[in-house]
């Protein structure tokens, strides 16, 4: 079975050998390559706390969906990685904002360190209906 990559120009490029998203061929389910808040038109790490970090990271999400003509309603899955659970309650306030009942499924993690210096780094599973 073959791939399918969907990417965006309103999320940044991948930094690696990945696809912003990715699907089998054929298959309702997009698999979403984790975001780290890295603005699109530079590249670069968007400073300032996890809240805004997250922000830009469901930013970045939301515009590989819309690629894919689907919305956050339309994810099932999401994993939070954060370099400090203190910000969970910061990071989950911007989250909320994004997603209604009925709420993807979702895991939050710490983690040592993430790519450029991130903060928080954030990936997701959509289903078509």
């Amino acid at each position: 079975m073959s791939r399918e990559a969907v990417q965006s120009e309103r999320a940044p490029a991948a930094v690696g050998p990945y696809s912003q998203a990715c699907r089998a061929r054929g298959s309702r389910t997009l698999y979403l390559s984790g975001q780290v808040p890295l603005d699109p038109a530079t590249g670069q790490l968007v400073p300032g706390p996890a809240a805004a970090q997250a922000a830009r990271c469901l930013e970045s999400l939301k515009a590989v969906l819309e690629a894919d003509g689907l919305g956050f309603a339309d994810v099932v899955r999401c994993t939070i990685f954060l370099t400090d659970l203190a910000d969970f309650g910061a990071v989950n306030e911007v989250y909320s904002r994004c997603f209604q009942a009925p709420f993807p499924a979702r895991a939050c993690v710490q983690v040592v360190a993430l790519p450029r210096g991130a903060r928080v780094e954030i990936d997701a599973v959509a289903e078509r209906a």
